[in-house]
Order: structure tokens, then C-alpha cells, then sequence
């Protein structure tokens, strides 16, 4: 049976689209109408924070309007997410998030409140937080290939710290051990200032740390970065090799995104998105974060939609592999 569609009655639903289209247009225009608020889900100083900080004046200073940064830390950014999860969904409260938020503590908490890939819109893919494998300058472990050498020489009682269970930083050793076929000790920490003071301090051999926060030590001669998480060597470290070239297929990427409310209209998140794209473009803004050990990738929504989807698979299987049990 072949139903006709009477004319007037597209034409109305188009006229209807038409008019949807430009309510959202005419938003884009007119935001922001009030504060924005860029809502981080740890302590000031951490990776997600500098970031935050470095686009909030220059958005403050283009829109017209004030430009806060939130900080509401705990339960590995849980608490931020959920806030920003059931904020209202005009653009005025942006989640700045990490790829743990996003993706592993869908699979390290046995109940969250949100669900990061139906209650945010993906609005940019930021940076790359560096990870590294560092030593106590003690050890005589000088490369990944000395390493794997002593893991399998000493099975399990290789040591590495990390920043909590469940963390990148903790998944690019389980990552390491099971590519390398190696069985190392893990010790968890309450975040990676405790981790990094007790390698330091020789309590542990060895630490995966975010380079934010291991640069300075490494570059005082209290750690020893040995090599980097990442598929290239980064531009800043150019001497230091990624553990790819010793032990392929070893990359733990971590990042720092922008997303908002799901539902908040297209063109709102296009006119942030190409705003904080261009502050983190600015090449003294890119190398302000490249010192804090943070790449720019200025990403689309797209983009970010994509890394979220492959990190919630990824981990998803690592974290089992591992034997991590949800809290």
C-alpha cells in the first residue's frame, strides 16, 4: 500500500524544523546570557584544573560574562559529573572532565549516578595528560628494557606505585605486565602527590605518574623518568623513549575533555567548543601547558564522542583482566 503525504502537512513540519533551527541559532548567538561555570572534579593544581584556568579569563574576557572554575573533588570525580549531569542544559555549566570520569569508573564503582555516554554532549577532546614510568634515581634501572629484565628476573616483587586503583596510571602497568609478560607488584595511593613523594623518598622503586607532576622532580634528580605512555615521544622530552619502542602495543593515553549537559542545542556547544579550541591553540597557551606536562589536542565533539566510546571498551576489558573489583 503506497500512503501519499499531503503537502501542506510537510510543509508544516518543515516550517516547524525551520523554526527549532533558528531558536537554537539565535541561543548560540546570545550565549552566554549569565555566568559559566567550569566545573572540575579535583583539587586545584591538578591536570583538569590548570587547564580550566587557562581558558577561563580569555572566555570571561570574549563573552562578557564571568568565567568561574568549580572545583568539587571527590569520589574520583563522580561527585563533579553528577553535578554537572543534572545541571541545566543551556551551556552554562561545562563539566571539565578526565578520561577516568569518562570512561574507567564506569567499571570501578558498582553504582554512579550518571552515565557518560547518554548524560553529557562531548564538547572538546583538550589535551593529553603525559603519562611516565619513572625509578628512584637509586636503582640501577635505567630503560624499559632494564626493567622488564628485573621484573622477570624478581616475578612480583617488582613494585610500582600509582595514583588509586583503577587509575590510567595504574592500567598502563597492568598494560606493561601483560604485553611484556611480566608480573609486577601494584601499590595503590590516595592520588599522585603521596605517590610521588613516596618514590622520591626510595619507598618504592617505581611509579607510573602524570608528568604534571613528575617533570620537576625528574628534572631535580629526585625520580628518574625512564619513558612515556604515550605512541610518540613527547616534543618537550624528546631524549626520553615511549615504552612502545621497547614493549609495542604499550600506550595509556589520559585526557582532559570538555563536556556538557546531553541535550544542551549543537550550536551552544559549537560556539565553546571553537572558543576554548582557539585559546588552546595560542602558542603561549599551548607551551603555558606543555610545561605542566599537558599536549594540546584541541579535538571536536566528534572526536571526543569517539575516545569516549573506545576508553569505555578498552578499559572496560583491561580493568577485568586486571581483577579489579568495582567499589
Amino acid at each position: 500500500m503506497i500512503y501519499l503525504i499531503r503537502r501542506p502537512a510537510v510543509a508544516a513540519a518543515l516550517s516547524a524544523l525551520a523554526i527549532v533551527a533558528a531558536s537554537h541559532g539565535a541561543k548560540a548567538q546570545q550565549f552566554p546570557t549569565k555566568q559559566v561555570t567550569l566545573v572540575g572534579g579535583y583539587p586545584a593544581g591538578a591536570a583538569s584544573d590548570t587547564l580550566a584556568r587557562a581558558i577561563s579569563d580569555t572566555l570571561q574576557q570574549q563573552w562578557g560574562q564571568p568565567v568561574v572554575v568549580d572545583n568539587r573533588p571527590g569520589s574520583s570525580g563522580n561527585l563533579a559529573a553528577t553535578y554537572v549531569a543534572r545541571a541545566p542544559n543551556d551551556g552554562h555549566t561545562i563539566l571539565v572532565a578526565t578520561d577516568a570520569m569518562l570512561t574507567s569508573n564506569s567499571f570501578l564503582f558498582k553504582a554512579i549516578a550518571f552515565d557518560p555516554a547518554k548524560d553529557f554532549a562531548p564538547v572538546l577532546n583538550a589535551a593529553k595528560n603525559i603519562l611516565v614510568l619513572a625509578v628512584h634515581p637509586d636503582q640501577p634501572i635505567k630503560t624499559v628494557a632494564d626493567y622488564v629484565a628485573a621484573a622477570k628476573k624478581n616475578p612480583g616483587k617488582i613494585a610500582f606505585g600509582s595514583s588509586g586503583v583503577g587509575s590510567p596510571h595504574q592500567l598502563a602497568g597492568e598494560l606493561l605486565a601483560q604485553k611484556a609478560g611480566i608480573k609486577l607488584q601494584h601499590i595503590p595511593y590516595k592520588g599522585g602527590g603521596a605517590t610521588i613523594n613516596d618514590l622520591a623518598g626510595g619507598h618504592i622503586p617505581s611509579a607510573f605518574l602524570s608528568l604534571s607532576a613528575a617533570r620537576g622532580l625528574h628534572e631535580a634528580g629526585k625520580i628518574r623518568i625512564i619513558a612515556v605512555a604515550e605512541p610518540a615521544r613527547f616534543s618537550e622530552l624528546p631524549d626520553i623513549p615511549t615504552i612502545a619502542e621497547t614493549v609495542p602495543g604499550v600506550e595509556m593515553g589520559s585526557f582532559v575533555a570538555l563536556v556538557a549537559p546531553a541535550g544542551t542545542p549543537q550550536p551552544v556547544i559549537e560556539k565553546i567548543s571553537q572558543a576554548a579550541a582557539k585559546i588552546l591553540k595560542d602558542p603561549a597557551v599551548t607551551k603555558k601547558l606543555a610545561g605542566a606536562g599537558l599536549v594540546v589536542t584541541a579535538e571536536p565533539p566528534a572526536a571526543l564522542g569517539k575516545a569516549i566510546k573506545d576508553g569505555l571498551a578498552i578499559r572496560g576489558e583491561l580493568i577485568k583482566a586486571a581483577g579489579i573489583q568495582p567499589e
